[in-house]
């Protein structure tokens, strides 16, 4: 009611402003809340008017290519992470948010006008290819990539199952060029992987991704280890590039009591501040835990990481993780057009931020990009856990994970400290 009492308000006056010709001068004095944006897009306009017309291709100076075009330059121009989308990339989106979607199975994004992959998908045909995280995109069909959009890449990166795309990598590591033929797959990601239980009753979780499935996914997973007679948890988070917020909630909700604080983010202004509390009614675990993070531990893995730690709930083994603490916030345009907006950044609960920061790990373990390599290619095939077979199918040797034998170590000694109560005091 006051708002449509305002709204009433505020057109009588504009109504009595009118009537008295002062149009100008209502300008002149600032009614006009939107006044830069009418002079911008004013100006905006005028270039696209001089485009359409005087452009020496007309088919290339439609006005609909021009605008998307503008748009994709408006968003790509204030960070790495927020874009335009037209209707095809847009759905792309979506249909990567629900975990499938058909194509190669690469995260990518854009770092200094270069194509770069995040980390492949465990299982996917670009993890099977050998793809590694940092390697950069510069031909796909043999087209260089001259001034690439992260929209137009992907949409050739995914495509119908069954059909084939070609691509050219640069591997900065080994300053090598490489070419590669992928068949596309029905990209359906599980992203709660090789649940299992290590001696000593030590349960093991591998988290790829946080989409829509991701908590529910977690929690059967606990529930199966529980079942089995779990003592203590390694979550495995390397090489996660992140995903939905919620999801990230979610999966560190069982580890806090009912209303506490897991995440919070803040925008521009004092009063667009979210805070995420676990609402989860059950007591929380409280066996020791301790999760793998690396380079490619990203957003959504980093707020899972950057929680646990900041409340002392668990030990964090491995490398630093990647800084990936802003927030976008997914929006709804015309036609089935759609646009990633930075919003927000992600804060651990004692108002820490992630962003270009990262977390550091309590117990630093670096490996080797070839043990990265071969750690990641044994756990997206757990199928084949025989070293001979591992060999005779990859052609190379398995490697020991040494981040999760320190997250094994950490916990044994955490389990081993459990079960050892002090002397009563001696009898007089």
């Amino acid at each position: 009611m006051l708002k449509r009492i305002l709204m009433i308000a505020a057109g009588v006056f504009l109504g009595v402003v009118l009537s008295l010709g002062a149009v100008r001068m209502a300008a002149a004095w600032g009614f006009w809340p939107n006044r830069d944006l009418e002079k911008s897009s004013g100006y905006v306009r005028e270039v696209l008017k001089l485009v359409n017309e005087n452009y020496v291709k007309a088919e290339d100076a439609e006005y609909s290519l021009l605008t998307q075009a503008a748009l994709r330059g408006i968003l790509g121009t204030l960070d790495p992470h927020s874009e335009y989308m037209d209707a095809k990339s847009y759905k792309a989106l979506t249909e990567e948010i629900s975990s499938e979607f058909g194509g190669i199975g690469v995260q990518v994004e854009m770092r200094d006008g270069k194509v770069v992959v995040i980390a492949p998908i465990a299982g996917t045909p670009g993890a099977r290819a050998g793809i590694r995280r940092g390697d950069q995109i510069l031909r796909i069909e043999d087209e260089k990539l001259e001034k690439p959009s992260l929209d137009g890449v992907v949409s050739h990166l995914r495509g119908k199952p069954g059909t084939k795309v070609t691509l050219t990598f640069y591997r900065p590591q080994t300053l090598k060029e490489f070419t590669v033929t992928l068949v596309r797959e029905k990209i359906k990601v599980d992203s709660v992987r090789s649940v299992h239980l290590m001696p000593g009753g030590i349960g093991y979780v591998q988290l790829t991704q946080f989409s829509e499935r991701t908590g529910e996914e977690f929690i059967n997973a606990l529930n199966k280890l529980n079942d089995e007679g779990m003592r203590a948890l390694v979550i495995d988070l390397r090489d996660n590039p992140g995903g939905l917020l919620d999801a990230a909630v979610e999966v560190a909700e069982p580890f806090f009591k009912k209303g506490e604080l897991i995440v919070y983010t803040q925008g521009r202004r004092p009063e667009d501040r979210d805070e995420y509390r676990a609402q989860a009614p059950e007591d929380p675990i409280t066996i020791p835990v301790a999760v793998l993070i690396n380079s490619g531990t990203a957003s959504a893995a980093e707020i899972v990481s950057g929680a646990l730690k900041d409340t002392h709930r668990a030990v964090i083994v491995g490398e630093r993780s990647f800084g990936k603490g802003s927030v976008q916030t997914i929006i709804d345009l015309h036609n089935g057009d759609g646009m990633r907006l930075t919003t927000a950044r992600y804060y651990t609960p004692s108002g820490v931020t992630i962003h270009e920061h990262g977390v550091s790990p309590d117990v630093e373990v670096v490996m080797t990009e070839a043990e990265d390599q071969n750690v990641r290619l044994q756990h997206s095939r757990d199928d084949v856990a025989d070293a001979a077979a591992f060999k005779e199918e990859f052609d190379v040797e398995a490697v020991p994970d040494r981040q999760l034998d320190a997250a094994q170590a950490v916990l044994k000694a955490a389990l081993l400290l459990e079960n050892t109560s002090p002397s009563p005091p001696a009898g007089k």
